[in-house]
């Protein structure tokens, strides 16, 4: 039964949890203490921080949400959400209630954001927790240092934040519940749409229109290579004449230019040397340490997240223990601690030099509406060299975790210095001009080097002889060049989330979710590192602009943030955000109503790589009563069907493919060193020595699901039990020993990246790394 929405017992009455009870805490003294987490993955590393007296536990996520099978949501009583048990939470949450009533205290302390804060809340009031012995605690690190500071300094639950969450997930429901029956009816089944999934399809499906309609424009550019009177070479490029920069655009123009150049000497004309600094970078955010995992390490946003939070619960590092070595890598902060500066000054110091540390430290500056209460994501500890502990690290936790320190610790330190020169040279009439850069203190580049980062610096990188104004350089030959212009860059993930923080579209929190959704449900694909739209996707962006258009606009989306924000910060109300917000979305309920029978939309049609053997065309996917199947596109003419399996490929058994060629096993027989080939016995499929009937060994048939295995990354195989059941396993067992009842899909968990696994006979998915996320508890889902 959907329970109430009990929350102001919390917020009204302070009677315990609030702070009238604050001094009668007993903050700091070490007790029967219970300690509430969101993640299992943590407890190991708070633990050993903790010590005895305190015994933590995991929620694993959500234990609260509201009901699939209906709205939920009680708008004409102000908007109450009706709110359910998580169902296969049950036994969790009587083991935690139990838990608590055997502790003399319990300290709230899941994820300091705002999902976290609303999970305390919801733990308060599934748990029954008395209020007189409850408190929330935050940080930002997972240290010793940290939680002890935490635990000396307990709060109330904030309610500012649950309400912003609260409002993020009634907003979400709203629009995924009410639009989707209409994609349903003029699209296809089982499609969704969301305040931000739609948007950041659509930013994908116009970035490739304008690719599509880019119109290349031609341009020249001429070289010259020169010598000076001390027969040193360098080259000077085309700029212009003594009225400025000129733009050849066409061979004509081109022509002039070497026409009148011909072979003639250039005169320097002038020389300007400048001293050029440039300033590192701050501290990586969420978005920008997944832009930068993209760009340099190539890693897509769900594995920058996953190996991020596996880096901030914690890992052995020798005396230290169990140690989280970044902080918490959700926030869009660029603030850093007093602490953690001196931490950074003392490291720099010491290892590269007085010199290397600024006279007054790097401040940075946050974007507006920065939720300033966390800080950047930053190493805990900056002795902690990457090198110096490679050897506990995975290689992309080393990879993550060495971008993030260098980050951070060029961030605190001098900017690099440069000599810049730059000389004009006439001839003909026209100006050629010659650059160089050379490093005269390298600065932050010490340790974060090695691209651009950003710098758009014209100064050619490279020594330029030593030239004054008069000298004649001789020219030893010009190099006309056509080029045109590029259409704009397909989307990256990074580039992607960069696009979205610039317009203010989601948060920290959203840009892994939203990436992972656009793609799970068909509107976006990947090709090598690109985003491209699908024509599922095509059509429903279409479909959002003429029937929803404001869900989709982008100053709209980014003005709903904004009032999360204002929500959270107390200076607006969430009654009245919501009001507001529906009273416009009805209306855009009842047009959409009025025109979807009058515009026809062109259902996607799938293809295959299957030809049909009866009439030879290729072959596209349907959908019936049982599940997706090949189809001839000859319908009617041609009824020819078939099965397929989840790679979209004909469900045939591997040796009726192609019945002229054998499928061999990669090992050989352990007997006699022949062939293992595959058969078909009465009892399935399996490998047998080439050699039978003179060797009978045989071998089981696993086959490849097409997945990797989320412990080791080789490939997870089906294999059967004894008792004929069908399980997965990791090809490498026994020295692997993951294995699984459950069905492994394409989606991954939005909160770790890790596969998600689908029950068998329940709609039901879970993270198969039991990171706590669920379907039934999904913290952002767009429903």
């Amino acid at each position: 039964m959907a329970q109430p929405y009990a929350r102001r017992s919390l917020y009204e009455n302070k009677r315990g949890f609030g702070e009238t009870d604050l001094c009668t805490f007993p903050t700091g003294i070490v007790m029967n203490t219970l300690v509430i987490i969101e993640s299992p993955n943590k407890a190991p590393t708070i633990k050993s921080c903790l010590g005895k007296g305190y015994k933590v536990v995991a929620s694993k996520g959500h234990v609260r949400d509201l009901p699939k099978s209906k709205l939920g949501i009680d708008i004409e009583n102000g908007f109450e959400p009706q709110y359910i048990n998580i169902r296969g939470k049950g036994e969790l949450i009587n083991e935690l209630k139990k838990e608590a009533k055997k502790s003399d205290f319990v300290l709230l302390a899941t994820d300091p954001d705002r999902e976290g804060e609303a999970i305390s809340w919801h733990l308060s009031v599934a748990l029954g927790l008395d209020p007189a012995k409850t408190k929330r605690i935050t940080f930002n690190e997972i240290t010793k240092t940290a939680l002890k500071d935490a635990i000396k300094h307990p709060r109330d639950l904030d309610m500012r934040l649950v309400d912003s969450q609260q409002t993020r997930r009634i907003l979400d429901r709203l629009v995924g519940y009410k639009i989707s029956p209409f994609l349903w009816k003029k699209i296809k089944s089982g499609l969704s749409a969301g305040r931000v999934q739609s948007v950041a399809t659509r930013m994908i499906v116009e970035r490739d229109d304008e690719i599509r309609a880019f119109v290349p424009e031609e341009y020249w550019s001429v070289t010259a290579n020169l010598i000076t009177p001390k027969n040193e070479p360098f080259v000077a490029k085309f700029y212009g004449n003594a009225d400025g920069k000129l733009d050849l655009t066409n061979s004509d123009e081109t022509k002039k230019v070497l026409e009148a150049v011909g072979d003639g000497d250039f005169i320097v004309s002038s020389v300007r040397k400048q001293i050029k600094q440039r300033r590192p970078l701050p501290p990586f955010t969420t978005s920008t340490l997944q832009q930068e995992a993209n760009r340099r390490l190539g890693f897509p946003s769900q594995r920058t997240m996953m190996i991020a939070q596996e880096l901030y619960e914690g890992v052995h590092v020798g005396e230290k223990g169990m140690h989280g070595l970044i902080t918490y890598m959700r926030t869009d902060s660029v603030r850093i601690s007093d602490d953690a500066r001196a931490l950074a000054k003392t490291f720099i110091c010491t290892h590269y030099g007085d010199n290397y540390y600024p006279a007054t430290p790097n401040i940075y500056k946050s974007k507006s509406g920065a939720q300033d209460a966390h800080e950047a994501i930053r190493p805990t500890d900056p002795s902690l060299i990457p090198e110096n502990v490679r050897g506990k690290l995975s290689a992309d936790q080393y990879k993550l975790y060495k971008l993030i320190w260098e980050r951070f610790v060029a961030s605190q330190m001098k900017n690099a210095d440069f000599d810049t020169v730059a000389s004009d040279l006439t001839c003909g009439g026209y100006v050629f001009r010659a650059t160089g850069r050379t490093m005269r203190f390298p600065g932050f580049l010490a340790v974060y080097g090695d691209v651009d980062d950003g710098d758009n610096s014209e100064d050619g990188d490279g020594t330029l002889p030593e030239l004054a104004e008069g000298d004649i350089a001789k020219n030893h030959g010009l190099k006309p060049e056509q080029h045109f212009t590029a259409p704009p860059a397909k989307f990256t993930e990074g580039s992607l989330v960069k696009m979205l923080e610039e317009k203010g579209i989601g948060r920290p929190s959203t840009y892994t979710p939203t990436i992972t959704t656009i793609i799970s449900r068909g509107y976006v694909q990947r090709n090598g590192k690109a985003l491209e739209p699908t024509e599922l996707g095509r059509i429903t962006t279409q479909f959002m602009k003429d029937g929803f258009p404001k869900i989709v606009d982008y100053d709209f989306t980014a003005r709903m943030e904004d009032d999360l924000d204002l929500i959270e910060n107390g200076k607006a109300d969430y009654h009245e955000i919501l009001s507001e917000f529906y009273a416009d979305f009805v209306e855009q309920l009842h047009n959409a109503d009025k025109m979807i029978d009058k515009i026809e939309y062109k259902k996607p049609v799938e293809e295959t790589d299957i030809i049909c053997e009866k009439c030879g065309a290729r072959m596209v996917i349907r959908e019936g009563r049982y599940g997706k199947f090949a189809a001839c596109p000859n319908f009617p003419r041609c009824r020819n069907t078939k099965r397929l399996d989840k790679d979209g490929k004909s469900a045939a058994e591997p040796e009726e493919t192609d019945p002229s060629k054998e499928i061999i096993s990669d090992e050989k027989c352990p007997n006699c060193g022949s062939d293992m080939v595959l058969r078909k016995g009465a009892y399935g499929t399996f490998f047998a020595c080439r050699n039978y009937p003179d060797c009978k060994t045989t071998k089981p048939y696993h086959k490849d699901t097409g997945f990797k295995c989320p412990l080791c990354g080789k490939k997870l195989v089906t294999k059967t039990s004894k008792s004929r059941r069908t399980f997965y396993s990791c090809e490498d067992y026994p020295n692997c020993s993951f294995s699984c009842w459950d069905i492994p899909t394409d989606e991954t968990c939005p909160k770790c990246g890790a596969m998600v696994l689908k029950k068998k006979y329940k709609n039901i998915r879970y993270c198969s790394k039991n990171c706590g996320w669920t379907s039934e508890g999904e913290k952002k889902s767009e429903s």
